[in-house]
């Protein structure tokens, strides 16, 4: 929010339904061009009210936690795929220029509900993008943990250490993508200046074991390293996916981040049945398993550039 205060933005709109974040983030900015609305994605009206006389949307509006949308995977379908559908139906009608709606890796081979509803908000984007006929567009952003975001496991960890307790761990060999809160708003930027209508950004990860992570955390507070095991919980996989294989075969490397077109195939599917289309053998996912793997003290720099974890070692910030 304060980098789009700061880039010069005329007014800046915060839609959500936790009006008690809204207050707390007037009251930290303190800027006359936030402008705060209270409402939910499942309210189309409400998102239409938003959405007047505004130019970008960027759409993160979800049900993140697994565990949660297992429970209630008509609750997660509520917002995070008829909510989707209502907000760019909403910026349609508004006439916005873009919409930059934010996924997942868990939206690739989703084996969870919440998985499940952000892989068909990604195909809400893509079917806005075959029906042609408006100047709004929209795409999509995938990436895998925000370090320190909500739902992060960090907080959980450093709360665990402050406590003097075990870090919780469903499976030490679990892998997961990291990255920067710097580099997911870089990319969101990014697609709103360079997408085409249907295009999906996914950002290029580090990725490491939950169990070197906790170790990290422990090293960096300098306390032993000890583990609750808890097992897989509903949901979970060993392994998070950022990119198929089938959309490996049509990507386009751009260096920090993959770019891949909507697949513009129509209903008609003979051409591909007889000439056959995109050849996806020996083209494999990109995952947390194959990317490059951190160690324990590539984990600990990485955990110490992070804001958060220098406040509380209570180090100086870091220059930005």
């Amino acid at each position: 929010m304060a980098r789009l205060l700061s880039a010069g933005a005329a007014q800046v709109r915060v839609y959500s339904r936790d009006e008690a974040k809204q207050e707390a983030m007037r009251l930290r900015l303190r800027d006359d061009r936030l402008r705060f609305h209270v409402g939910d994605v499942r309210d189309r009206d409400s998102v239409v009210r938003a959405t007047r006389g505004i130019d970008f949307v960027f759409h993160a509006a979800a049900l993140k936690q697994v565990p949660s949308c297992e429970f209630f995977p008509l609750e997660a379908i509520r917002t995070n795929a008829l909510g989707s559908a209502n907000v760019v139906e909403a910026s349609e009608r508004a006439g916005v220029a873009g919409v930059v709606l934010l996924s997942t890796d868990k939206a690739v081979y989703p084996v969870n509900a919440m998985g499940m509803t952000k892989a068909l908000m990604e195909k809400v984007a893509y079917a806005h993008a075959r029906a042609g006929g408006t100047s709004t567009v929209v795409s999509c952003v995938r990436y895998g943990n925000v370090m320190y975001s909500r739902g992060s496991v960090l907080p959980l960890f450093v709360e665990q250490v402050r406590n003097s307790r075990p870090l919780t761990v469903t499976d030490p060999r679990m892998t997961r993508f990291m990255m920067s809160l710097g580099d997911s708003v870089r990319l969101v930027e990014h697609a709103f200046a360079n997408a085409r209508p249907g295009d999906l950004f996914v950002q290029k990860a580090n990725a490491c074991t939950v169990g070197d992570l906790a170790t990290a955390v422990s090293d960096i507070f300098d306390v032993p390293t000890k583990l609750d095991l808890l097992g897989v919980r509903h949901g979970e996989k060993l392994a998070e996916t950022l990119v198929s294989r089938e959309e490996m075969a049509r990507a386009e490397d751009r260096g920090d981040h993959f770019r891949i077109p909507i697949d513009t195939r129509d209903l008609n599917y003979s051409l591909y049945v007889d000439e056959g289309g995109t050849q996806v053998d020996g083209v494999r996912d990109y995952n947390s398993d194959n990317a490059h793997r951190l160690g324990v003290p590539e984990i600990r720099s990485l955990l110490l550039t992070l804001p958060e974890i220098r406040a509380e070692l209570s180090l100086p910030a870091r220059a930005s």
